[in-house]
């Protein structure tokens, strides 16, 4: 599997792709609410080596092609973010999503997607990728860095990177019941929550940053379950798979994750979540493995 910085070049026409990995939020602290309504966050950002690839090529026109497996019901128009990461980079390409990541599963699908194809045009075309992509999305700057781990705080654009921090194993399940992020926030009963510490665990084993991370929060959490019950389910049986040390959902629904202490444990709890529940999406995975 392509690595989350990777481009690769083949045939005459040029071809470049890159990853757009799922983006995990491993906390999310709701912290307040601007005047203009936007809401700001204070989030530990992780990787994950699951994810969607687009490809680009040479194209008097803009052109885009969705396939794979998530690809039904994934926007063709003006509000797809990868023809939007084209048109911020002021060019045209023909443009392919191989889509894997779920929609609407708070997991920055399109986020990453519009941050690798910024990556793959900047490749095809030497210009440098804009400084500021807020206009692509909440998550759109930290998964243009879409490498290890990062904070994300504010409104999105304020971006840091987590280094010192180890590779998790983790089993990602989704309901395939997509979560609306405006929905959630609107049900959001309390906009004012303290954030995570100042300074971030470093030089840390697994053990160390999972401890850590149990004390943390995901303030969006139960106003996504309200909003879809299959989150609490999705919980429910993940807590019990055997040797899951924590549970949380990312960003806002419905995708959770599970964190177990090797890549075989990890292995096993996704075989047997996708034999109870084949309707799930289910994805044993590293995260910060890049």
């Amino acid at each position: 599997m392509m690595t989350v910085d990777t481009v690769e070049k083949s045939g005459s026409g040029g071809t470049i792709s890159a990853f757009a990995p799922a983006k995990i939020n491993m906390t999310l602290h709701v912290t307040g609410r601007q005047a203009d309504g936007y809401h700001c966050l204070d989030s530990l950002v992780m990787f994950a080596d699951v994810g969607d690839t687009v490809s680009v090529r040479h194209s008097d026109e803009t052109t885009l092609t969705i396939t794979g497996p998530m690809s039904a019901g994934v926007p063709t128009g003006d509000d797809n973010l990868a023809l939007r990461a084209a048109k911020l980079m002021n060019t045209t390409a023909e443009i392919s999503l191989d889509k894997h990541l779920p929609l609407a599963g708070g997991i920055g699908g399109g986020s990453s997607d519009a941050a690798a194809t910024l990556r793959a045009l900047s490749q095809l075309t030497g210009a440098q990728i804009p400084v500021d992509v807020l206009a692509l999305g909440a998550d759109a700057p930290v998964c243009v860095i879409g490498t290890g781990a990062a904070r994300m705080q504010g409104i999105g654009k304020d971006v840091t990177n987590a280094p010192g921090l180890p590779v998790l194993h983790a089993v990602l399940v989704n309901p395939m019941k997509p979560v609306m992020t405006a929905d959630v926030f609107q049900r959001l009963t309390k906009r004012n929550n303290p954030p995570m510490p100042d300074t971030l665990p470093t030089n840390a084993d697994a053990a160390t940053l999972m401890a850590w991370l149990s004390e943390m929060r995901n303030d969006l959490q139960d106003a996504a379950i309200e909003a879809e019950p299959a989150i609490q389910q999705v919980f429910s049986t993940l807590q019990v798979t055997p040797g899951c040390l924590l549970t949380r959902m990312s960003g806002s629904g419905g995708t959770c994750f599970g964190l177990y202490a090797d890549a075989e444990t990890a292995a096993s709890a996704a075989g047997r979540l996708q034999e109870s529940h084949p309707g799930w999406w289910v994805a044993a995975t590293r995260l910060n493995a890049h």
